[in-house]
């Protein structure tokens, strides 16, 4: 057994009143120092095993070569451009990237700071589209009951969770829906139907809110919030010929999901479903910079610009298509494109996915798709996801966990040897808080 750490923290200074947290502080917060490949180090020298990616982000690890490099040198060559009066070559380059891993159809790029904003970016460009299209009271999003979208005003209102009600009314217009994963959890709905269910439920909240004032439907082909709900087969098929049907523009939120995590460049080509628009953010800088970016289809950027010429689309924030963070970016994206990723995926995926189903079998149920794990628990008792997550902190193992449900996300680097401290360390918190498996 490996020996439970006493609780970390006594490195933090006395007075911490002049920080705001992103999340609120707990007793758990670590203070950090240093990290390399996929452990971290705290500022008491404690190290901690990393089975996140942080956030579905450091895909590559903490000290990815390629990218460290790529960014020094940026910041020694132009580290910021004017950016009312052009833009950057990186930046340029990154777009290109994007566009040629995307799905078939998928034309340009624009490059923001992160998840949030490009969310909001899609917001508005649904918008714009119908109004250019002469449309202008198509204007209603939906978007998922349990779902997430950001922490901006426009994206925290598509979130449809009650915790984010505290900040007072959100963005007019939006329409929540239900899930297929809600449906079956919520009204006992069989897997097998709750991908038609939805779609149709879907279909005809559009037809309810009238057709002519709803301008797209934002959604996580994997729903990071339900545990890593992942979407049923043939349903995204379903509300793509949905949205068509009522010129509803479809857009997938692919911040958790882009850039190889579902074994595929996007969920869209995972689950041969081309949207709109793709959000996509987190890994597409591996960590080393704030970056994210709105992918659109040609009929999108058509009503931004000439067919085939340049696209602008404002207003827009001062560090987005920031040099150094579209160097990360090409770097991240040139680094997985290059490396053989795909096929590492695959391999880690398949080593890793057997033995996670079997140490969870007993406790829950398993959800899995590319290097994607949650883990639905039954047992009994209250708040399981943080007190697994919580005894796996304990032992030096970073995951997270909330309400029923931990999820994992390892690294695309992470070596056989660390899946097995991964699934050690995983199993000895599962046996402290929910018991022995079968």
């Amino acid at each position: 057994m490996t020996a439970v750490r006493p609780e970390p923290l006594s490195s933090w200074p006395s007075d911490l009143s002049a920080f705001a947290f992103e999340v609120p502080h707990s007793p758990e917060a670590l203070l950090f120092e240093s990290a390399k490949g996929i452990r971290l180090t705290d500022t008491t020298g404690r190290g901690y095993l990393d089975a996140l990616s942080g956030v579905f982000v450091t895909c590559f690890g903490y000290d990815c070569e390629p990218i460290v490099s790529a960014v020094a040198d940026q910041l020694r060559t132009l580290p910021f451009n004017p950016p009312l009066h052009g833009t950057n070559r990186p930046a340029l380059e990154l777009a290109r990237a994007l566009v040629d891993l995307a799905p078939p159809g998928i034309t340009t790029a624009k490059l923001v700071n992160g998840g949030s904003e490009s969310v909001e970016a899609a917001i508005r460009l649904s918008r714009l589209y119908h109004r250019e299209r002469g449309n202008p009271g198509k204007v209603k999003i939906l978007s998922y009951y349990h779902g997430y979208h950001g922490a901006t005003f426009g994206s925290l209102s598509l979130t449809g969770r009650p915790d984010v009600t505290r900040f007072g009314p959100g963005l007019p217009g939006v329409v929540h829906v239900w899930p297929p994963d809600c449906l079956e959890a919520f009204w006992d709905v069989p897997a097998e139907r709750s991908g038609e269910l939805a779609a149709a439920m879907i279909e005809r909240t559009i037809e309810a809110e009238g057709p002519d004032s709803v301008a797209a439907i934002v959604m996580e082909p994997v729903i990071h919030l339900r545990g890593m709900a992942i979407a049923p087969a043939d349903y995204l098929a379903r509300i793509r010929e949905v949205c068509d049907r009522h010129g509803v523009l479809l857009v997938f939120d692919e911040i958790v999901t882009g850039f190889g995590r579902t074994g595929s460049p996007f969920a869209a080509q995972t689950f041969g479903v081309t949207p709109d628009i793709l959000c996509v953010g987190k890994g597409i800088s591996g960590g080393f910079a704030p970056l994210a970016a709105v992918l659109m289809g040609g009929h999108i950027a058509e009503v931004l610009g000439e067919k085939g010429g340049p696209v602008s689309f404002a207003p827009s924030h001062t560090y987005a298509a920031n040099p150094m963070a579209a160097a990360a970016g090409l770097a991240a994206v040139t680094h997985f494109r290059d490396g053989g990723y795909l096929d590492r995926i695959a391999a880690l995926a398949a080593d890793t996915e057997p033995r996670l189903r079997a140490l969870v079998e007993g406790r829950g149920t398993l959800r899995s798709i590319g290097l994607l794990y949650g883990l639905k628990l039954v047992a009994d008792g209250e708040r399981l996801g943080e007190r697994v997550a919580s005894a796996c902190l304990r032992r030096g193992l970073i995951i997270r966990g909330q309400d029923d449900w931990v999820v994992l996300a390892p690294a695309f680097v992470t070596t056989p040897a660390e899946v097995d401290e991964i699934l050690g360390t995983l199993g000895e918190a599962l046996d402290e808080v929910c018991g022995a498996g079968r």
